[in-house]
């Protein structure tokens, strides 16, 4: 065959592979690739060929390489690499997430000669992955507005504000006490927002130090620090297109913040161990329950940053400042927890209710939540009344003042004892001995699950077995 016509043959046989494609020689130098090729790594043909492969600055391959007992490309001892996922670095200087298959060229006297590699991009994979997880984050969350439940002034004002600026690109800080539901909020700006096809992407600056918050935050090269053995994409990267919404946004470290402060004004950043910078298309959308004010009159934030990331403020105001709301949230929540556990609970007796409408809410509509979960697995099936709350939520007055008046007799405290055990026993048996999630459900620390049981002589297999029996019992009874 002519020479010229066999080339054009190979050349329409590699780009109708509809998948990146190149092959290499033994000692790793690119001999051929496909359109496909530059379509993934950014590079022309004339870029890759002749180059050595490091040049995709692949972190598999990397690894692979400081993995091999002769230091060089593990595939040619391996053989062939089979759906490898890994991260391609694009002429542009960011990743590429995409799956690998790759084997070895051999010739006729079993010599190997190279290897052949293809590509496939899985960015669009990835990122309806992220969709899924948001999606799934939110099924429960399908009441009210975008999750958030009360129709008070305040909140409606809130709504307002939510559907006026989620179009915009400005930067938006939420504040409010912890509980109010900042979190939301944000999710609601995403949704309604031009961006809401992109990700979503969270973050909670207060959970990292101040080296592996920056990595988090703009991604690493393999070999930037001890344990870097792949790249990783920071949540900037990851947020390209949409929406970025960083909690606790007061705890983040001064170094941090500056890195933070030249995102917004330049629209770039570069990652932990690499000096190219990445564009980031990103809206940032952040929340904190401190006073950034007062931080920035002691030096612990910097007054620049906060005049960029307070363009657009929203202040979540707490539960006792929205009390009209209570009744509604409690009616959510316990439907919501009806759905899940298939228990005939159908609402709060009136006393109760008049409790929640005037106990604080230090813990905000977290606590509320968290207080109406307890009940419900303490209560039988019908109303929860008072003693199916907390011990540590204080009683009514009218309760107090019995109680000092004497009314309150020895025989209640007694019954108050005998309902403590119960609720334990209760507790234990639902969470089949696990002390931890006891703990979780009566809202107590597992040393007090450990005190009472200690107090009430509660051994773990007998006890339970005799309150599941017990319960048996009075189920077909009622029958």
């Amino acid at each position: 065959m002519n020479a010229h016509i066999q080339h054009i043959c190979e050349d329409e046989v590699l780009n109708a592979i509809g998948n990146g494609l190149m092959v290499v020689s033994e000692d790793g130098v690119i001999l051929t690739a496909n359109h496909d090729m530059e379509a993934i790594t950014g590079f022309s043909r004339n870029e890759l060929i002749g180059a050595d492969c490091t040049i995709l600055g692949c972190d598999v391959c990397d690894k692979s390489r400081f993995d091999s007992k002769e230091n060089w490309c593990m595939l040619f001892e391996v053989g062939k690499v089979k759906n490898k996922r890994c991260l391609l670095t694009r002429k542009d200087g960011t990743y590429v997430s995409v799956s690998k298959n790759a084997l070895v060229l051999k010739d006729d006297d079993g010599e190997i000669v190279g290897a052949l590699e293809t590509f496939i991009d899985i960015s669009e994979l990835d990122k309806k992955d992220q969709k899924i997880f948001e999606l799934e984050s939110r099924l429960n969350q399908e009441t009210g507005f975008f999750g958030m439940i009360g129709r008070s002034a305040p909140m409606k004002a809130i709504y307002q504000i939510i559907a006026k600026v989620a179009d915009s690109d400005a930067p938006v800080i939420i504040t409010g006490e912890s509980g109010t539901g900042k979190e939301l909020v944000a999710q609601a700006i995403h949704e309604l927002g031009r961006r809401r096809e992109g990700p979503f992407v969270k973050f909670n600056c207060a959970a990292l130090n101040s080296s592996l918050c920056e990595s988090e935050l703009f991604g690493h090269t393999k070999g930037a620090f001890t344990g870097a053995y792949r790249h990783r994409i920071g949540r900037f990267e990851a947020a390209h297109g949409g929406d970025i919404f960083l909690d606790e946004i007061g705890d983040i470290s001064l170094s941090v913040q500056a890195m933070l402060l030249r995102v917004l004004e330049l629209k770039k950043f570069e990652r932990v161990g690499d000096n190219r910078s990445v564009h980031a298309d990103v809206r940032v959308i952040t929340a904190t329950n401190r006073n950034l004010m007062e931080m920035i009159s002691q030096g612990l934030f910097r007054e620049d940053l906060f005049f960029r990331i307070n363009v657009v403020p929203i202040h979540l105001p707490p539960l006792r400042e929205r009390r009209e709301d209570i009744p509604v949230l409690a009616e959510a929540f316990i439907h919501e927890l009806r759905t899940k556990n298939n228990k005939a609970i159908v609402g709060v007796a009136p006393d109760l209710m008049n409790l929640l409408m005037n106990y604080r809410w230090p813990g905000n509509i977290r606590e509320l939540k968290s207080v109406l979960e307890y009940a419900f697995c303490i209560a039988p099936p019908g109303i929860i009344r008072l003693e199916h709350i907390p011990a540590y939520i204080p009683l009514p007055e009218e309760l107090k003042s019995a109680s000092l008046s004497g009314t309150v007799t020895t025989a209640s405290a007694l019954e108050n004892e005998s309902a403590e055990k119960t609720a334990l026993l209760e507790t234990l048996c639902l969470c089949n001995g696990n002390k931890s999630q006891t703990a979780k459900l009566l809202g107590v620390h597992r040393m007090t699950v450990w005190n009472r049981m200690r107090k009430y002589g509660i051994q773990l297999t007998q006890n339970i077995d005799q309150t599941w029996n017990t319960n048996v019992s009075q189920t077909k009874s009622s029958q």
